[in-house]
């Protein structure tokens, strides 16, 4: 894929480059949001740029494609070309914004490493990242043609309380017209005006199984201690209602069920990582899946366990599921107290695992599935935000 000259100067550079990315990433968006103020203000996620999250993903994943270039030339990262594919056409990424990317990564690039990008440096990392983006974008057309419309308005028809942090809408098509099908596990991006008139997009997983008619998605209200309360899922807690009107992208994202009935599952979520493991389950026990389903989900209580009703519900229609859950306080009989550990828990041979929740729970989750014989490539994860499992 990279041309051999190209390679044996990323491979010199790499070490400088890699060291260097964050402050690149950081004047890069700096200056590109400088240039285009449109771009913060109605695609990028604000709350993400001031914690600095979304630099460090983009820093991770750059590093990681590269890195990818050198060690397996004949091929490409696929899985992780996927992921971002998947959230560039929910938020409806063009083809012409990696044109305005590649303008002001490149001047951010110049601008922190001087005189150390030569011409040679410029056109084998030119080559790096235009490799990248018409990957994304080959892959974003597919999902686009495949898809349909971006965007669409979507009527709220119910909302319910779920705990005191979540809430669930229920919403159909306020055109009347016909509702696409997803993959359990999907997400939707949903766009809201805000007070200082900026139209800020977020996505949100679909928490219950395909249906004829209706996208129901599950908000947790994002309260980050002493940073800013998350600006959307604020905005839907406070002011949407029943016959309020959300714009909704179709469904997205790539951690899906792809496994026959006969095939072992293990669906480990921790907090509001539970949403599309419930729409999973719903479809699991619709479907009449046959083979053992093991599902784990940890919480910092019962009460804080979001769709649990739902949770147990669709495992207890299974022929063959094991539950196990685990609370940091007021744990029931028969849960466990604390984090969530596998140690005790058995792992049918050949089973396939989905993790979703926060990134150390999904680490740990991998490791002990490792441990018990899980293949690595058959453990899938989804991360709600940036997705720094690169960005070490």
């Amino acid at each position: 894929m990279l041309s051999e000259q190209s390679a044996v100067t990323v491979r010199a550079t790499l070490p400088a480059v890699g060291a260097s990315l964050g402050e690149i990433t950081e004047r890069f968006y700096a200056g590109m949001f400088a240039a285009r103020p449109e771009l913060l203000r109605d695609l990028f996620n604000r709350g993400n740029q001031a914690a600095g999250t979304q630099r460090q993903a983009l820093a991770g994943s750059i590093a990681a494609f590269a890195t990818h270039l050198l060690d397996h030339p004949d091929d490409r990262p696929d899985a992780m070309l996927s992921r971002i594919a998947h959230k560039h056409a929910s938020l409806g990424v063009t083809p012409d914004q990696y044109a305005i990317v590649h303008e002001h990564l490149f001047a951010a690039i110049a601008e922190v490493l001087g005189d150390a990008v030569t011409p040679e440096v410029a056109a084998a990392w030119d080559e790096v990242y235009w490799l990248m983006a018409n990957a994304l974008i080959a892959v974003e057309k597919r999902l686009y043609e495949e898809s349909g419309a971006v965007r669409r308005p979507w009527e709220v028809v119910e909302r319910v309380t779920e705990t005191a942090d979540v809430v669930t809408f229920r919403l159909r098509p306020a055109d009347g017209g016909p509702v696409r099908g997803f993959r359990p596990g999907q997400y939707v991006s949903v766009r809201v005006p805000l007070a200082d008139g900026a139209r800020q997009i977020r996505q949100y997983s679909l928490s219950g199984a395909p249906g004829p008619d209706l996208r129901q998605f599950s908000v947790k209200r994002v309260h980050e201690g002493g940073a800013p309360d998350g600006e959307v899922s604020s905005h839907l807690h406070a002011h949407v209602r029943v016959g309020d009107v959300l714009e909704l992208s179709e469904a997205y994202g790539d951690l899906v069920l792809d496994a026959g009935d006969d095939t072992p599952l293990l669906l480990a979520s921790a907090g509001i990582g539970v949403t599309p493991m419930v729409a999973m389950l719903g479809h699991l026990a619709g479907s009449g899946h046959r083979a053992p389903v093991t599902v784990v989900h940890g919480d910092r209580s019962p009460a804080d366990h979001a769709l649990r009703t739902d949770h147990e519900a669709y495992a207890g229609k299974l022929p063959d599921a094991t539950v196990r859950f685990w609370y940091e306080r007021d744990a029931p009989a028969g849960a466990g107290t604390g984090y969530v550990d596998l140690a005790d828990v058995p792992v049918a041979p050949g089973t396939r695992a989905y993790l979703c929740g926060p990134l150390p729970f999904m680490r740990r989750v991998r490791e002990q599935l490792i441990a018990k014989g899980v293949a690595p490539a058959d453990v899938h994860y989804e991360v709600f935000g940036p997705d720094l499992w690169l960005a070490r």
